[in-house]
């Protein structure tokens, strides 16, 4: 498996994961401030992917250079996880995963103002695809609740939150000297923490933690340790290894692995005709599988 494949394999993995955030975050953000639990779930985190790195590979002092970049990164995936959780409180799931749909168009043209990455047109013909079938299965192939879209408060916020997002994907590939995709996440995590502590301090302070709900607690270990520590390393992994726009083409599958995910938690199964849906983004992936010359 050449380098570029194995970009689409951490996607892959990264899109099924990243769904679960959005099916036990609407659980668990009722229950406690956003700032609060990321500022927790990005320590464990941190502490699990330093160990993971302290004992593979190390972590050089040289890695540690000009730590902004760092605090850049950490910022960029902070708020994008605080704007979430907040956006959870008020939206639903999987109207939520519409919007991150939305992140693959800002990330490639982010791509483009900080490395020049230029969409190809299968590239761009795979987000086309891939978009009508994020939109089919997020509507349940009914043109009229298509019709019918209101844009709420909870979508308004986190779409704030998925522009820092898409703009994380290229900040990860421009701001790169060398380090490993392990160390350079661990970096970007003690990051996010630091930020999230100066941010949520007052939050955690007042949070009465031994009362909240057992959903929380999965929540923030799920984040933690899934959501965070793993998916940071396949983002880290295949942002170095393919083209931004690429990379965030695969949050089209978030919204089936979102209806899996609810599924999955007794929320039910969708129509048959959603299939459809899914058929597309496939589609759209296998498009994105073939290699290309020009394609960075």
């Amino acid at each position: 498996m050449n380098e570029a494949r194995r970009g689409h394999a951490a996607m892959l993995a990264f899109s099924a994961l990243i769904a679960g955030s959005f099916a036990l975050g609407s659980m668990a953000a009722p229950h406690i401030a956003p700032t609060a639990l990321n500022a927790v779930r990005f320590g464990l985190a941190g502490i699990l992917v330093g160990t993971v790195a302290w004992a593979t590979i190390g972590l050089p002092k040289r890695a540690f250079h000009a730590p902004w970049r760092y605090l850049l990164l950490g910022g960029s995936m902070g708020l994008y996880f605080v704007m979430m959780f907040e956006g959870l409180k008020t939206a639903p799931p999987v109207s939520a995963s519409a919007v991150f749909t939305l992140t693959p168009i800002m990330s490639g043209a982010f791509g483009y103002l900080l490395l020049r990455q230029r969409m190809t047109r299968r590239m761009a013909m795979a987000l086309a695809v891939g978009a009508t079938g994020a939109l089919w299965v997020i509507f349940r192939a009914d043109i009229n609740a298509l019709m019918r879209l209101e844009v709420g408060r909870g979508e308004i916020i986190f779409f704030f939150g998925c522009i820092a997002h898409a703009l994380y994907t290229p900040l990860v590939r421009k701001l790169n000297r060398g380090e490993h995709p392990i160390v350079f996440s661990f970096g970007a995590v003690v990051g996010a923490t630091l930020l999230l502590l100066i941010a949520g301090w007052r939050d955690m302070v007042n949070t009465d933690w031994a009362a909240l709900p057992t959903i929380v607690w999965i929540t923030i270990l799920y984040t933690a340790i899934v959501a965070t520590a793993v998916t940071f390393v396949l983002l880290q992994f295949a942002s170095l290894r393919l083209p931004s726009a690429k990379v965030m083409a695969y949050t089209y599958l978030t919204p089936t692995w979102v209806i899996a995910w609810q599924a999955a938690l007794g929320h039910g199964l969708p129509p048959v005709w959603i299939l459809g849906g899914i058929a597309l983004t496939i589609v759209a992936l296998l498009v994105l599988l073939k290699d290309e010359a020009n394609a960075g």
